[in-house]
């Protein structure tokens, strides 16, 4: 009887060194101040922020994935920009709490593991860590044949972030009379893609090399679009800001109620932006409802910011300055804590 080894059992060692010396340029080029130690070790290390005003440090932490964007990813045989999409989501998630990156984790898992792409969802995490001056600490890549079926994969992050506690941002500072304030996504960004991928493959009949209605490049072009991060946007007048939501699973009547103090509602126009093409056309070939649509995607707003008047207008100048459109979509009223959309079709 033939003796048996890892590699015969589906997972390749050689493979795995390969994706970590690939990977290593990639991971040093994220290095900030804070990092030490050097790459390889079993853990990263990263020195704690001080404050500057010495109220104290907050740590915020959070974890997410890019759901069935990944399918697309594989479809394309297209892998570097799910990994920015991830740091960028994950960023935009402490962001709204006032929280600045210090350092990100990563985790791919593979039925069979393919040492460029690997390398290509790394180097996306990397631009990304890059993107939001957060260090790429460490990270995870298993292979687990018989869990997953080749080419697929999975991808999940980890990000840490520090804020002053004086400057956490949320419900607390939330006033009647806010302005809620609208920045643009870049498209899908990481959610709705189950219904979006049905949507597009069989009402549409398209694969994901065919072209996008009414866009100018293929359906992998506009679903691979790299989910927007709001902190170059944000940084410079977030003490300006009282509170933000970031528009993720749930749409804008799922997260911008997350924000909101229990006595008082958003009331949100939404026949102040023009809905974008993408949207559009899986609404319509979809035959979605609109209340729906706003459930399952961001409808063209990934980030909803409240500030008074003034902050207001400082955040539509900073966005303008990020090439970022920005716009007022509605008012913080009284009321019992949800989100009311009116206008529009």
């Amino acid at each position: 009887m033939a003796s048996l080894d890892y590699r015969s059992a589906g997972v390749d060692i050689d493979a795995a060194e390969d994706s970590k010396h690939r990977i290593r340029r990639h991971v040093e080029s994220t290095y900030t101040a804070g990092a030490t130690g050097a790459f390889g070790g079993f853990g990263g290390m990263f020195r704690m922020p001080t404050a500057a005003s010495g109220t104290g440090q907050l740590l915020v932490s959070s974890a997410d994935g890019v759901g069935t964007k990944i399918k697309v990813a594989i479809e394309a045989d297209r892998h570097d920009t799910v990994g920015h999409c991830l740091v960028n989501h994950c960023t935009n998630d402490i962001l709204v709490q006032g929280a600045l990156p210090l350092f990100f984790l990563d985790y791919v898992a593979f039925g069979a593991l393919v040492p460029a792409t690997v390398e290509a969802i790394v180097a996306g995490v990397a631009a990304g860590c890059r993107e939001n001056g957060a260090a790429l600490m460490g990270g995870e890549t298993a292979e687990m044949p018989g869990l997953y079926t080749p080419p697929d994969y999975d991808l999940a992050g980890f990000i840490v972030g520090s804020v002053e506690e004086s400057r956490v941002l949320g419900a607390s500072r939330v006033q009647a009379g806010d302005v809620l304030v609208g920045l643009a996504s870049s498209g899908l960004h990481t959610n709705g893609y189950s219904l979006a991928r049905r949507i597009v493959s069989e009402r549409l009949k398209l694969g994901v090399h065919d072209p996008f209605p009414g866009e100018t490049g293929s359906v992998a072009d506009v679903l691979l679009r790299v989910h927007r991060s709001y902190l170059n946007v944000m940084k410079p007048v977030l003490d300006h800001v009282h509170a933000m939501a970031h528009i993720t699973g749930g749409g804008l009547p799922g997260n911008l109620d997350r924000v909101l103090p229990a006595t008082m509602d958003a009331a949100v126009d939404t026949g102040t932006w023009t809905i974008p093409n993408t949207f559009a056309v899986l609404e319509d070939a979809g035959e979605v409802a609109r209340a729906e649509m706003f459930r399952a995607f961001n409808m063209g707003v990934g980030m909803v910011v409240i500030a008074d008047a003034e902050g207001a207008a400082a955040v539509c100048r900073s966005a303008a300055e990020q090439g970022v459109a920005a716009w007022e979509m509605g008012r913080v009223v009284p009321g019992s804590g949800i989100v009311k959309l009116n206008g529009g079709k």
